[in-house]
């Protein structure tokens, strides 16, 4: 299935959007972070014994810490109703056609909820060491079919 990189979204609707989940309803999901980067993979499950607030915490810790190697995001939504790909599939294809630039992390945020797939979150931040970088992974992918 191709990619198309089309649905992006602002950081504060980003953070807005896992705010209202993990503050008011953080028992009605479930969910993983996972990044990936050159240096390798790091996946954040959310435990049946963790509390929303540890999870968010712990998010914001790494969300945190990426910002501190790569500044510069582009994040990019997925939901089921669009018929978009999976979201290890944008992953892995946004990690493959960023591999020629240096320090790009990429961060893959999972909240699934347990009563309604409707309430479903999942982003994918694509995170650049420099502005250029950014803007070239948009301008020749954005709006554009990859093939995987």
């Amino acid at each position: 299935m191709a990619i198309l990189f089309k649905t992006v979204i602002a950081e504060s609707a980003a953070f807005e959007m896992i705010e209202n989940a993990l503050s008011g309803h953080g028992n009605d999901y479930d969910g993983y972070l996972n990044v990936v980067a050159d240096e390798g993979e790091q996946t954040l499950s959310w435990g049946p014994n963790m509390h929303a607030e540890q999870f968010q915490a712990e998010v914001t810790d790494i969300l945190r810490a990426t910002w501190d190697i790569s500044r510069f995001w582009v994040i990019y939504e997925r939901r089921d109703d669009r018929k978009d790909p999976a979201a290890n599939d944008i992953r892995n294809a946004a990690f493959k056609l960023t591999r020629g630039y240096a320090g790009v992390v990429v961060v893959t945020l999972s909240l699934l909820g347990k009563r309604d797939e409707a309430d479903d979150i999942e982003l994918i931040f694509v995170c650049f060491q420099q502005d250029f970088q950014r803007r070239n992974f948009r301008v020749r992918f954005e709006g554009k079919f990859v093939q995987p």
